[in-house]
């Protein structure tokens, strides 16, 4: 027959080896407890926060500046007609022979077709014997046409200061292939006379003080 009776001191022990067991178990769980959880810091994705330091997308690049460009040489439209230059009295008075020029137009080279490429007015009186030509023109320039013109003068020509007084007037004259060319440069004018008739600077003289008194 088989004995079923518990003995006292078989069941203490068995509770406590169980007792041990239980805190055994206990402190795992706190020390696993303790090594995990909500607290243990998360590592930063780089790519996350890199891309949250772009630049503000409002930022636009500065303008780039253009360079200033410069002025084109060139002249204004002259109002005055050859009438206004030298009346016929003014021809007459310079030599009886002279007279209009109908059909003239600057010659190939001359001062005057330079003015005609700068809207200046180019005029021609002719002898009416020889049929020598003086030609006269005028033009408005610009600053910058104003002073590649003079730049030009000073370097061809020679300076002549009884035209007028400088700086308010400046003279040249110049003879070379058979004809003198006298210029002359104002605050707001270029004129020029051309004729075979020029040898020496006098001889443009009384016409360059009429066509300046008329201009003004």
């Amino acid at each position: 027959m088989t004995d079923t009776r518990v003995y006292p001191p078989l069941v203490r022990s068995a509770r406590g080896r169980a007792g041990v067991l239980l805190a055994a178990g206990t402190l795992v769980t706190l020390a696993l407890t303790g090594c995990s959880g909500g607290d243990e810091p998360k590592p930063t994705d780089s790519s996350v926060a890199t891309s949250g330091a772009s630049a503000d997308p409002t930022e636009t690049a500065a303008p780039s500046s253009s360079p200033t460009p410069t002025p084109e040489a060139t002249g204004t439209a002259i109002t005055q007609v050859c009438g206004d230059l030298l009346t016929l009295q003014d021809v007459y008075d310079f030599n009886s022979n002279y007279g209009t020029a109908p059909d003239y137009s600057p010659s190939t080279g001359s001062l005057s077709e330079t003015a005609a490429t700068y809207n200046g007015l180019t005029c021609g009186w002719s002898n009416q014997t020889s049929g020598e030509l003086i030609e006269i023109s005028v033009v408005a320039p610009n600053d910058v046409l104003m002073t590649t013109l003079k730049q030009q003068a000073d370097a061809d020509s020679q300076a002549v200061p009884t035209y007028g007084t400088p700086p308010a007037v400046d003279g040249f004259f110049t003879y070379a292939g058979g004809v003198g060319e006298a210029q002359v440069f104002t605050e707001k004018y270029w004129v020029t006379l051309s004729t075979s008739a020029f040898f020496e600077p006098g001889d443009a003289e009384s016409l360059i003080s009429t066509v300046l008194s008329h201009l003004g």
